[in-house]
């Protein structure tokens, strides 16, 4: 069972998030929290494997509850995937840098919302579609210098340039004819190499070093 706490200063999209992932047999939503603050509380109280995370809220926004839920030496952190608007470019920039393991929209529907949490908790990632290209363009003027590209072997490229693009471990392998399990180990590598803490971290690396991108 995937634990979840809903993080969102707006009760009603609280109840509604709740509402949708109650109706699936692998999610229990195990607390709610109204603001940053309250997040980090309840994240210490109830150990959740998942926190859904509005941005902008009251007393302490969520780019900094995310910063404390995902601080190297916490005692508990969950995957913390943050829940936006089209109005938070920025926000999303910074919280990729924090950490976040994926992004969704508020309006994303309920099939869209329960994946998230699956792939959060499974150690993938999932970004909604239409925010991916949008917000992976501008993490590649960010200022951070990339690590190059020549660290990776051909395959760990080929993976990370498809996981870059949004495919999940289970399309990776099936566009390179290989295992879920080999995809796995190669990211595992490339993680290494790379000292990223998420796919999220690989993604924006491959964008900021033109691996994918070239053109748009």
């Amino acid at each position: 069972m995937i634990r979840v706490l809903l993080a969102d200063d707006q009760e009603i999209v609280r109840t509604g998030m709740a509402m949708i992932l109650s109706a699936e047999d692998d999610i229990e939503v195990v607390a709610h929290a109204q603001d940053g603050v309250h997040a980090v509380e309840m994240a210490a109280l109830h150990r959740p494997d998942v926190v859904l995370m509005d941005i902008r809220m009251p007393r302490l926004d969520g780019l900094d509850a995310l910063y404390r839920l995902t601080r190297p030496h916490a005692a508990h952190r969950p995957q913390v995937v943050m829940v936006t608007t089209f109005d938070d470019e920025e926000y999303l920039t910074r919280a990729v840098e924090a950490g976040a393991a994926g992004f969704i929209l508020k309006d994303s529907g309920p099939r869209l919302l329960a994946e998230a949490v699956r792939a959060a908790a499974a150690g993938d990632s999932l970004v909604s579609p239409s925010i991916t290209v949008r917000l992976l363009q501008r993490l590649r003027t960010g200022s951070a210098r990339p690590e190059p590209a020549d660290r990776l072997s051909p395959r760990e490229r080929e993976v990370v340039v498809l996981l870059a693009e949004g495919l999940t471990n289970a399309e990776i392998a099936a566009a390179l004819f290989i295992t879920v399990g080999t995809v796995k180990t190669h990211l595992t590598n490339v993680q290494a190499k790379l000292t990223a803490r998420n796919r999220v971290e690989i993604a924006a690396w491959a964008w900021r070093t033109g691996l994918v991108g070239r053109g748009t």
